[in-house]
Order: C-alpha cells, then sequence, then structure tokens
C-alpha cells in the first residue's frame, strides 16, 4: 500500500464539499466497486467538478484508502462514544453496547461491508491494515479487561478477531441479507453464548 495523504478542508465550504465527495464516492463503490467507479461518476454524484476532487485527493485510489481508513476511525469513535454515554463499567456491558452499535452502523452506512472486503482485492495491504488496527485497540481493552479480572486469561489477537468475526458475521445475516430484525433479540443471544461458553463442561 502507498503512503496516502489528503488535503484537509480549510473552510466549512470546503469541509461541506468534501463530504458530498465522500458520500458520492461512498455510494457508487459500494453500488458499482472500486474498478466499475471513475473520479467523473463521483464528480456527477457529488455535483461537483471533476477538478474539485483533484483539491482533496490525489486520485481515484487515494480517495478509495481514505474511505477505508475512515470507516475504521468512524466505527470505533461511534462505539466508544456509546460506551461512554451508556456509563456502563463492566466489560461484559460494554461488549454489548459494541455490538449493537456496530449493528446500527451498518444499517446506516449499507455499503460498509462491499467497500472494506472488496478492499482485499485493491490493496491486501489496507485490506489487512483495516483488521489489524481494529484488532489492536481491542486487546488493550481486552488486556484492561483481563487485569480488572472480568475476563479469562486467552491470547488476545486471537480473542480480538474471534470477537470481531462475530460481529462481521452477525452483521451479514441479520443486517445485510434481512431486513427488520429484532437486533436486540440478537445481541442478547451472541451474549448469551458469551456468557455460557459453547461447549459444554462435564
Amino acid at each position: 500500500m502507498t503512503e496516502v495523504t489528503v488535503m484537509e478542508p480549510k473552510t466549512k465550504r470546503g469541509f461541506a464539499t468534501r463530504d458530498k465527495i465522500l458520500k458520492a464516492a461512498e455510494r457508487l463503490f459500494g453500488e458499482k466497486g472500486y474498478y466499475n467507479t471513475s473520479i467523473n461518476d463521483i464528480a456527477v454524484k457529488a455535483k461537483v467538478a471533476p477538478g474539485t476532487l483533484y483539491i482533496y485527493f490525489k486520485d481515484k485510489y487515494t480517495l478509495y484508502c481514505y474511505l477505508v481508513t475512515q470507516y475504521g476511525h468512524w466505527v470505533r469513535s461511534e462505539i466508544a462514544k456509546k460506551i461512554k454515554q451508556s456509563d456502563c463499567v463492566t466489560r461484559r456491558d460494554k461488549e454489548r453496547i459494541g455490538l449493537i452499535c456496530y449493528l446500527q452502523t451498518i444499517q446506516e452506512h449499507p455499503h460498509i461491508y462491499n467497500i472494506i472486503w472488496e478492499s482485499l482485492h485493491v490493496d491486501k495491504e489496507l485490506f489487512e491494515n483495516y483488521y489489524n488496527t481494529f484488532s489492536k485497540g481491542y486487546q488493550k481493552n481486552l488486556n484492561m479487561a483481563y487485569d480488572a479480572g472480568e475476563i479469562e486469561e486467552f491470547d488476545n489477537e486471537i480473542i480480538s478477531y474471534v470477537l470481531m468475526g462475530i460481529s462481521s458475521f452477525i452483521g451479514l445475516r441479520y443486517v445485510k441479507f434481512e431486513k427488520n430484525v429484532d437486533l436486540e433479540q440478537v445481541v442478547d443471544e451472541v451474549m448469551r453464548v458469551l456468557d455460557n461458553g459453547l461447549f459444554i463442561k462435564k
């Protein structure tokens, strides 16, 4: 993955224009895919001149990388905000709120799956970095939970991917594939598995 640099807007109008570009890119990358979307397509969708995109992004690849990277920051930020607002204390409760928040985020931005998973073919390192960055943040929280005596001691990297895998595929099944599902009920069942363990101890 090449180094990605973008130009930060300096005015409210600039931020608004960049937001329009990002929303248009998200929609088109999600529906048509990276390779079938052009800079001109994005400009038309965003209702800006093609040259305007180059004020903020070097090229289509830079715009795509920025979008994928921002997803990671944004999802983590939303989860942290919801946890803080809830005043929950235990790792178990934080995990539940985090899962619900993630599923709601997918509902609001249905193209996230398409864009992130296509990045595996656009730039494998970009795809790996997305999940590795998520995992590192998760591992810090798991370390704190272990130190507080809230969870069993396991390999934190493996556990982070187990939990991310649950979130990812629960979201795929109960948000992307099927609509109007009671997410609270789904999450309660996930937490029941985590609370009790999958295998019966004899």
